[in-house]
């Protein structure tokens, strides 16, 4: 059994950053702010970023074992969150591998992911988790995060203040 320790904690007004004594030299800024920040993740966006770093660990840990080719991956992500009484309904995601592999390994790759990833199975068990695969460049899951940028998705932009997390 693996354990997990990281430390949140109140640098300042609305400021916060996250540490993990595994790897001292790394902190994560922390969105603290009830009018929101710029500068930092919300709780929110922390949860999706965790999926989506699960995803690519992911592909790092299975891609030598399946001998599956690829150039890059990079993973957009798209959370609902409901207002009363607040918490997240949905995440949906797409993942794009920058990839020649045919498509039967392609879902290879997908099933091995949604199967044997830790986060991605925890957030799974409390929240509608939907996502796809697909080859591409890596910079057409990047394009998609770019603030104002068309999409058919509900816009996910920043709405001013954050209620809580």
């Amino acid at each position: 059994m693996l354990e997990y320790d990281v430390t949140a904690s109140r640098t300042g007004p609305a400021a916060a950053v996250a540490t993990c004594a595994r790897c001292p030299g790394a902190t994560v800024a922390l969105d603290a702010d009830t009018a929101g920040r710029t500068d930092a993740l919300n709780p929110a966006e922390l949860l999706l970023a965790a999926v989506g770093a699960c995803m690519l660990k992911g592909i790092e840990r299975v891609a030598p074992m399946l001998r599956f080719r690829l150039e890059g991956a990079a993973v957009h992500l798209h959370g609902v969150r409901q207002d009363a009484p607040p918490r997240m309904l949905r995440i949906a995601y797409e993942l794009v591998v920058d990839t020649d592999e045919p498509d039967r390994r392609l879902d290879l790759l997908h099933e091995n992911l949604k199967k044997f990833g830790t986060i991605y199975n925890t957030v799974a068990a409390a929240v509608e988790l939907t996502g796809q695969i697909r080859r591409g460049p890596v910079t057409d899951a990047i394009a998609a995060a770019v603030p104002g940028r068309a999409t058919d998705a509900p816009d996910p932009a920043f709405s001013g203040a954050d209620e809580y997390c």
